[in-house]
């Protein structure tokens, strides 16, 4: 058994701690939301965001971010990637050298264009950094639905620990060292997948769709080799494994936003109405600066970020993609 927090309690912290509460860990549950959390202390469940699901005995809740991360073996980072760093700042004066940390937000900052890692490992160098991620909607990991995810970290012991931690019979975990890869295909999928529920939106159909996500995953494969990543991750479950269920799952707020876009309504609509953080937004700006900085061709980020941001029709943004010059699908393919 071992001692473990996770900072931020919305579905998908919510989600981890029942998990980890089932494998027989001793888990804290830590929120900023003071509403929050006297909801999950008296309720005992997330009405919010996981009606229905109860959370086990075994998890304490609180507001005490000292508290939350004082002597434990993992610290979970939970939180929307919006306020990783704020959180990671206000956490690191109570995380002791070596602790171990999981990232489980996907997005890149928009001013530095960090990966959430790399924010971390700013923030909290004493940490030993590691990345959880893949097809896996919080709505169904607390219903103890089958689920397949991979860890990423640089160390190969500290994955194992994480690995180990978080696996059981219906939660497998697999481990790899390539921590960029993981952390981009994770991150630029959401963006994807705002197109993809704007295909939704439009009310075009299953052809559409599959030619946005299968060109979405070589734009994603592009830009994270350029960065260091291995084209293996971006075929794996945190590339198009996770790129496939964000953009079909009526979970997903990303694909949901984007179907509302679709249908007319503005950026800020979208999100107010969706009630959650919608990460690929977040994303969308920094996917299209870190292209640009690369030298990488991302035509479908480049479109979404004109919908998003400079009001371009998501109708006039799908036909500049149909009719842009013709291409060879993989020039690396010899004749």
């Amino acid at each position: 058994m071992s001692k473990v927090s996770l900072l931020g309690a919305g579905s998908w912290g919510t989600a981890l701690a029942i998990l980890l509460a089932n494998n027989g860990h001793e888990v804290t549950l830590w929120s900023a939301l003071k509403d929050e959390v006297e909801m999950l202390s008296v309720h005992r469940e997330h009405k919010d965001r996981l009606p229905g699901v109860i959370l086990p005995e075994n998890i304490s809740i609180t507001d005490d971010l000292e508290a939350a991360c004082k002597d434990k073996e993992l610290i979970v980072f939970s939180v929307a990637s919006p306020y990783v760093r704020q959180t990671a700042k206000q956490a690191s004066p109570y995380i002791a050298g070596q602790q171990m940390i999981v990232n489980v937000a996907k997005g890149i900052e928009e001013e530095t264009l960090y990966t959430i890692s790399q924010i971390l490992e700013e923030e909290i160098p004493q940490g030993r950094i590691a990345v959880l991620s893949g097809p896996s909607h919080a709505e169904e990991v607390s219903k103890g639905i089958p689920t397949t995810v991979v860890i990423g970290c640089q160390c190969q012991k500290t994955a194992k620990i994480a690995q180990d931690i978080f696996m059981n019979d219906v939660f497998r975990v697999y481990t790899s060292p390539d921590v960029i890869g993981i952390e981009l295909g994770g991150s630029l999928k959401n963006v994807i997948a705002l197109a993809a529920g704007i295909v939704d939106g439009l009310g075009y159909g299953d052809n559409t769709k599959a030619a946005l996500m299968t060109r979405g995953i070589a734009e994603m494969s592009r830009l994270g080799m350029k960065m260091g990543g291995k084209i293996e991750t971006f075929s794996g479950l945190s590339g198009v494994g996770d790129l496939i269920v964000t953009c079909t799952s009526k979970h997903s707020r990303n694909r949901n936003a984007g179907y509302l876009i679709g249908q007319g309504h503005t950026m800020k609509e979208a999100m107010d109405e969706v009630k959650q953080v919608v990460e690929g937004v977040y994303s969308a700006k920094a996917a299209l600066a870190l292209a640009k900085k690369h030298e990488v061709s991302m035509p479908i980020v480049e479109q979404i970020n004109e919908v998003l941001f400079h009001n371009k029709s998501a109708k006039a943004a799908l036909s500049d993609l149909l009719v842009r010059e013709s291409k060879t699908e993989y020039p690396s393919l010899e004749w």
